[in-house]
């Protein structure tokens, strides 16, 4: 029986040990080849900082009125006009992406927050409590989302935080039936099956073997959702029903330049462009993820 020399097997174990790849840096190397994609996040990137910045180092308030100056097109003094009031529009509109922004990502995580729990949940225990919870998301879903978040906002004050929580509050059914269909798959997995084994407790279970492997569709939904959470406050401030004067969302400037879009064109045209442009981003960033996050999308 031959046995392997002592050089050779000290060769063979001073060689490197080459290392896989992770899911996430697989996914990340197929996102970089996504064009789009990496457009939406430098998109996104740039007009976040604009909006974190520009009012900052602006010479103008958003809250600066100019009578005299009314209604003004593009100049040298103003890049995008003045409103009616003679405000800045180019102050106004960063400022409103601050806003309409900020309403996305929390109303967003106020959703992510309760649709991930309450779905984690309903699809770890299954059976009878599964089947009332599930029947209750469907109740929600028959009533109609714009009328649902106005009666909230009617009832509780018009309150820039009572916003996100309207919003919120109403936009975790979806991601509420996504984390249950991933968790009822994941459940049935053997290394779920040893974790039982072993005496894991549920809530163990729930959040530190089951969550984890489902993130990704997790993370997908999530970039979708705050474009959809966006255009709702957009179509609240619409009605007079969200952000309210002197402060200004993307969907105030929108409102208030639809109704002078015949006299002052550029009331309406730059922050729906600009509002437009930030949609279009988040949209491409999440179908980027989408296919990024797919592991049958891998070629190796």
């Amino acid at each position: 029986m031959s046995t392997t020399s002592a050089p050779a097997l000290a060769a063979a174990l001073s060689e490197p040990i080459e290392k896989g790849n992770s899911l996430w840096h697989d996914a990340w190397l197929r996102l970089r080849k996504n064009q789009l994609s990496v457009f939406g996040m430098i998109a996104l990137t740039v007009i976040a900082f604009a909006c974190v910045i520009g009012p900052v180092l602006s010479a103008y308030g958003y809250e600066e009125q100019n009578l005299d100056l009314g209604a003004s097109p593009p100049s040298g003094a103003h890049w995008l006009g003045t409103d009616t009031l003679g405000r800045d529009l180019l102050v106004r509109l960063l400022f409103g992406g601050r806003v309409s922004l900020a309403v996305g990502l929390s109303a967003t995580f106020v959703a992510l927050t309760i649709g991930v729990v309450y779905g984690a949940v309903a699809g770890f225990f299954g059976g009878k409590r599964d089947a009332f919870m599930m029947r209750a998301v469907d109740i929600m879903y028959s009533l109609p989302f714009p009328i649902f978040v106005i009666l909230l906002m009617v009832f509780f004050g018009r309150n820039i935080i009572l916003l996100f929580v309207a919003i919120g509050a109403v936009e975790w059914l979806t991601m509420a039936r996504i984390v249950r269909g991933q968790v009822m798959a994941v459940k049935k997995m053997e290394f779920i099956e040893a974790a039982r084994s072993l005496g894991f407790g549920r809530r163990r279970i729930i959040f530190r073997h089951i969550l984890p492997n489902i993130m990704g569709p997790i993370i997908v939904y999530t970039t979708l959702t705050i474009p959809g959470v966006m255009l709702l406050e957009a179509f609240l401030s619409f009605l007079g029903l969200g952000v309210q004067p002197p402060m200004s969302s993307w969907g105030v400037l929108i409102k208030d330049g639809a109704e002078k879009m015949e006299e002052f064109w550029w009331l309406l045209i730059f922050p729906g462009t600009v509002f437009s442009l930030t949609l279009f981003s988040l949209n491409f960033l999440g179908d980027g993820l989408r296919d990024a996050l797919d592991v049958r999308s891998s070629k190796d």
